[in-house]
């Protein structure tokens, strides 16, 4: 199968499973529509797409359930790029190429749209039909992810490394947790999903970890050699700022051979799981969205 089939056939009905459950908060509209505002202005959907891509490889059916934890990821990252975007964090004014929240509902309806969201992923998990073991595993595996040892250490790390360089080390650690730590939280709820093995759980838990740091070194990379139509946000903006990025710490040749070196690193794990019995052709084919 083409990945591209793959995406046409799911990521429709995940979208019209996340309408369904948004459309149950009727209790402030305006809450509401800056929730859908944010769901709706496109994007890859990469998160909940390694979760269903894996439930693919690994032969479990796509039901309610699986479409209601990839739904509940996206909530939670959805939240994410609302409250980045304010002005008290990377003050963007566009988002997918469009006027990022807080510039359509303002400042104080971003925030708690985006608290709504973040804690409505959790409330999505708790409802699914999973077992009570499966349902916990993943709500703490979830707040691990995004927790004060997750991304919001990762972004915390980010804005307090403005004021210094970073070692490559410690960038990676940032990168690490602001970026990697949901992507691997998608590997690992596919592999718990989809009941693999112990060890092919752990390759795709490590394929998700070096997912994770190629995709924001190529965030990084796209920065200054993207123009801002390309990325649907301001470009330039991380040299701007002063941010610790990879061309900033390598140059772009440096950072361009970083992202090949970790995509080596994500292959060689579906190598293992092609060997332990997994069909992996699709998750190949995400590793191509990283063009040089």
């Amino acid at each position: 199968m083409q990945l591209a089939t793959f995406q046409n056939k799911m990521i429709p009905l995940l979208e019209q499973h996340m309408r369904h459950y948004l459309a149950q908060f009727t209790e402030n509209k305006t809450l509401q529509a800056a929730m859908q505002y944010s769901l709706e202005a496109g994007g890859k959907r990469i998160r909940p797409l390694l979760i269903m891509l894996i439930c693919q490889s690994l032969e479990k059916k796509i039901d309610t359930d699986v479409l209601s934890v990839a739904g509940s990821l996206e909530f939670l990252h959805t939240y994410s790029l609302i409250h980045d975007d304010l002005p008290e964090m990377d003050n963007d004014d566009l988002r997918r190429g469009k006027p990022t929240n807080h510039k359509v509902f303002g400042q104080d309806i971003a925030v708690l749209a985006g608290d709504a969201l973040l804690t409505e992923a959790f409330g999505w998990l708790a409802k699914t039909k999973l077992t009570p073991q499966k349902r916990i595993t993943l709500v703490a595996a979830l707040a691990k992810a995004a927790g004060a040892n997750g991304m919001v250490a990762g972004q915390t790390g980010d804005i307090l490394g403005e004021k210094t360089t970073l070692t490559l080390s410690e960038l990676m650690q940032v990168h690490k947790n602001k970026t990697g730590q949901l992507l691997e939280y998608a590997c690992f709820a596919g592999a718990i999903l989809g009941e693999a093995t112990p060890k092919q759980e752990q390759a795709l838990v490590t394929f998700g970890q070096k997912f994770g740091l190629a995709f924001q070194i190529y965030d990084d990379i796209l920065d200054v050699t993207a123009t801002t139509a390309e990325l649907g946000k301001t470009a330039n903006k991380d040299v701007a700022e002063n941010k610790n990025t990879y061309p900033r710490l390598l140059g772009l040749k440096g950072a361009k051979q970083a992202l090949v070196d970790t995509l080596k690193q994500a292959k060689d794990q579906l190598e293992f799981l092609d060997k332990s019995g997994l069909e992996t052709s699709l998750l190949r084919q995400v590793l191509e969205y990283f063009k040089l």
